[in-house]
């Protein structure tokens, strides 16, 4: 058989599976071409927004009005947390949403290959965060794990610590407490329901290092404080954290 007569069936193929199961951008649902790599149209490509120009220097909200904090990590509020640092590659919009939701909720595990590179990509701005010895993703409860198929934090990570080139652990964090979820929740109340909900079953392997925690979203940050605490308490010299978008 041929080169050319295995490359054609190849695009027959391809352009058969694409009429029946058209690729849509996750952004805005509009078709994309058969052969476009990504999962957003450009429109919606253009339309990821990196954070800033003003962010809170330890938990990476945005500052509309300048200054070095947010209200939340205003003057001595900040020491009490176990989180020491918080960077998002985007905001959250519908863009970086769409993709978000694709991953997290339409089983679309695929698009954390474009979005661990997205990462990856924006990481060499945050020199604060290039410390870091070690990678972990938030862990799910085993039960919603089990639901989805997948944690969608270790897909992010396993693309971004293979092209950072730092050591992942996936099995030292784990997520104890099946919370209620955070969406009608305040801050304080997010506060609250995670504390206790993760723990730390290796501390061997985080005692003195900077651990880098890998996230999709990032919202008052609650979840990545419960997961932080677990680590101080095994030993780890400090917490960092790095999400695809920052709500």
């Amino acid at each position: 058989m041929s080169m050319k007569f295995v490359s054609f069936f190849r695009s027959a193929r391809l352009y058969a599976l694409h009429f029946f199961f058209p690729k849509i951008c996750f952004g805005c649902g509009c078709d994309l071409p058969v052969r476009q790599n990504g999962h957003l149209c450009p429109a919606c490509a253009n339309r990821l927004k990196k954070p800033g120009p003003h962010i809170c220097q330890r938990c990476g909200a945005v500052l509309k009005s300048g200054g070095a904090h947010c209200y939340a990590c205003r003057g001595s509020k900040a020491k009490k947390y176990k989180c020491q640092i918080i960077r998002a590659a985007f905001v959250f919009n519908t863009s970086s949403r769409g993709l978000v939701h694709a991953l997290k909720y339409a089983g679309a595990d695929y698009a954390a290959q474009e979005m661990g590179e997205k990462m990856l990509s924006c990481f060499s701005q945050h020199v604060e965060l290039a410390q870091a010895d070690l990678i972990m993703p938030v862990p799910l409860h085993p039960k919603k794990q089990r639901t989805r198929g997948y944690n969608q934090s270790e897909l992010l990570a396993r693309v971004f610590a293979a092209q950072l080139g730092l050591p992942l652990d996936t099995v030292s964090l784990v997520r104890v407490r099946d919370t209620v979820s955070q969406t009608t929740l305040g801050r304080q109340g997010r506060l609250q329901n995670m504390l206790g909900a993760f723990a730390c079953l290796c501390p061997a392997r985080v005692k003195g290092k900077t651990v880098l925690l890998i996230d999709d979203v990032a919202t008052t940050g609650a979840t990545l404080e419960g997961c932080a605490v677990a680590l101080k308490q095994a030993g780890a010299k400090r917490v960092l954290a790095y999400v695809f978008a920052r709500e």
